[in-house]
């Protein structure tokens, strides 16, 4: 792991717990910010009401810090819209949004569209597919924004539990995103969940961002912050658990290739490619960094090999 990574980890890596609620909100007092959430959702009847239920009651109703909450639907056939508007937030749908350009399909359509509809100096977005959902995931990652000027976008990092085996969720990070971002972004190494869907950033920096339309706005979003306002500005909160549904395999292949065609396209600017892999492990104290070499050798055709052509001769 480079140096910068390893520092970066110890001075932009936080627990939800690190900054209490009355802190966060004293402020956003202070300095005036607004927040705004977001929800992208597509046929999440059965997790979206949950969801905006405990942010309204927790962040809107018992404290003042979330100032608008908004579920922008992007095409759903199921009851999204109306369950969601039933638990308290606004609801948008995205054809309605900029309607002069035609809406194409994909999360990150949802996401770069909402800025449209959204007013919070601060945007938090957050997947409409959690269970057992908390409101720290919101204000773990919301806290370092409105506390310190110097951090543009924080992103949250967490267990991901698959078939109750605990660290196994997060398939397409470990065999696609991961080894990506060692390889050609190794400063970006230290994220423990880069492919997230839970994370804040200032309006400020949202707004001259590109935005990859389909699964690759995380990846993208994330190597194109590190370029616009370096590492220090990036940080991660620890939040605990994400328990979400589960995609099958073919679908995550989809995801794959959606992500590393994001890559190649920002691979022409020619970056450091290092062959190594860092990891995360739950350990005592937080997550703990593991690196690997993933250089790999190659052996020339054995008709190459003198020993070879000898024994074919003789």
């Amino acid at each position: 792991m480079l140096e910068e990574v390893e520092r970066w980890l110890s001075t932009r890596s936080w627990s939800a717990n690190d900054r209490p609620l009355h802190k966060i909100l004293a402020a956003k007092q202070r300095t005036g910010q607004t927040v705004s959430v977001v929800l992208p959702a597509l046929n999440e009847e059965a997790t979206v009401g949950d969801i905006v239920a405990v942010i309204r009651h927790d962040l809107m109703r018992q404290v003042p810090l979330v100032d608008e909450l908004v579920v922008v639907d992007s095409g759903s056939t199921d009851r999204t819209s109306e369950v969601a508007a039933a638990a308290g937030a606004r609801v948008v749908h995205r054809d309605e949004i900029l309607p002069r350009l035609p809406a194409v399909p994909g999360k990150g359509e949802v996401l770069w569209r909402s800025l449209l509809v959204t007013r919070g100096d601060v945007v938090c977005f957050v997947d409409a597919d959690l269970r057992d959902f908390s409101s720290d995931f919101v204000s773990g990652i919301v806290g370092p924004l409105l506390t310190d000027p110097d951090v543009d976008l924080v992103k949250a990092m967490y267990d991901r539990p698959l078939s109750g085996a605990a660290g196994q969720g997060g398939r397409v990070t470990e065999l696609m995103a991961r080894p990506l971002l060692n390889m050609h972004w190794p400063q970006l190494a230290g994220f423990v969940q880069p492919l997230g869907g839970e994370y804040a950033a200032r309006r400020s920096l949202l707004e001259q961002l590109p935005f990859p339309v389909g699964y690759g706005v995380e990846l993208g979003m994330l190597v194109d912050a590190l370029h616009l306002v370096g590492l220090d500005a990036l940080a991660q909160v620890d939040v605990g658990v994400r328990k979400h549904r589960h995609q099958d395999g073919q679908a995550l292949g989809r995801m794959a290739a959606a992500i590393y065609r994001t890559a190649q396209l920002r691979l022409a600017r020619g970056h450091l490619i290092r062959p190594s892999l860092t990891q995360f492990e739950r350990a005592e104290d937080g997550f703990e960094p593991r690196t690997y070499s993933v250089d790999t050798e190659e052996r020339p055709p054995m008709v190459d090999i003198a020993e070879y052509q000898a024994r074919k001769a003789a």
